[in-house]
């Protein structure tokens, strides 16, 4: 419903372009500046046409066409919500962010993609959603997914339990997100038959993937190494989605991060596309894009006053 829950839609948009928004029966009053009642206007008559359309709006879609429409005024909001991944006959997911969308149109047209950005922008959930479309059409026959088992160096002997249990902790991440997009029996069913495959990075050395959706999670903390042997393990009709945030590299400082090393060398291959996020493009809790701003504000800062120090000392010594 646009309204939303006793109007909460209405105040949502109120809030965000800093006009009063108040409905009398079908009729929708707009009351404050003129440019920002204009962008309310049009923002509600976007949200109206996706309403007409069958689109249930939530809290988020709303406060997400907000942060759009206030970022640039000529976003598209309809094209854009209507751009769907059909998980499954009960599932379908949108993108939220023109990001999202090119990622997801990437997918689609190419064999491998990186998507790269900040935690939070969908990147994880996003190629889950579209590995169980790819599988639910019969394009795959398989989802490979796997991530690095960082801070251990892959050495998991040190953590308890059998095997299972030392790798599960690494790979928490893609069970969240396969259990939120699917039914949790299937999910099992499929797992427990190997249609569905979790593993930790090192487990694909010497495997070649054939007709398989993979997905390489966390990829900043790979080696160029690694990298190589991820990348080299596709198969016929086999694609890749590699993600990962290269401001959050748990690498030891000496050690180059192959996903650094992809981006670079990679570039500008046919087939290959390369997706790059940003905060705004953060679609969790309002908070998070504040949060991943004012730490990226502090970490500039920091550089710079290095840099100062640096240039001083030099100054000082000469």
């Amino acid at each position: 419903m646009l309204y939303g829950e006793l109007g909460q839609h209405l105040h949502i948009i109120g809030r965000a372009f800093g006009v009063r928004v108040n409905q009398r029966g079908d009729e929708i009053r707009i009351q404050g500046d003129d440019g920002s009642a204009l962008l309310a206007r049009d923002l509600l008559e976007q949200l109206h046409q996706l309403c007409v359309h069958g689109f249930r709006l939530h809290t988020m879609d709303v406060e997400q066409a907000c942060r759009l429409i206030l970022r640039e005024p000529e976003t598209d909001i309809v094209s854009l919500f209507r751009e769907t991944v059909v998980v499954s006959n009960v599932r379908t997911v949108y993108p939220r962010t023109p990001t999202q969308r090119r990622y997801i149109g990437a997918a689609r047209h190419n064999d491998i993609v990186f998507g790269v950005g900040p935690a939070g922008t969908g990147k994880t959930y996003l190629a889950m959603a579209m590995a169980l479309a790819a599988l639910s059409r019969g394009d795959v026959n398989r989802i490979v997914l796997c991530r690095p088992a960082v801070e251990a160096g892959e050495k998991l002997g040190f953590l308890p339990g059998d095997l299972a249990e030392k790798v599960n902790p690494y790979l928490r991440p893609l069970n969240d997100a396969l259990y939120d997009l699917s039914d949790a029996d299937k999910a099992d069913r499929l797992m427990s038959k190997g249609v569905i495959e979790v593993a930790p990075l090192a487990f694909m050395r010497g495997r070649t993937l054939n007709s398989a959706f993979v997905i390489l999670d966390e990829a900043q903390n790979t080696t160029p190494q690694q990298m190589k042997m991820f990348l080299t393990r596709l198969g016929a009709e086999s694609r890749a989605v590699v993600t990962g945030d290269i401001t959050q590299i748990d690498l030891p400082r000496h050690q180059t991060s192959g996903l650094v090393h992809a981006l670079d060398i990679l570039h500008g291959i046919d087939g290959i596309e390369m997706v790059r996020f940003t905060d705004a493009d953060v679609v969790r809790h309002t908070l998070v894009a504040a949060i991943i701003d004012a730490y990226d504000r502090r970490s500039s800062s920091a550089g710079k006053q290095a840099a100062i120090g640096d240039t001083n000392s030099t100054t000082t010594d000469d």
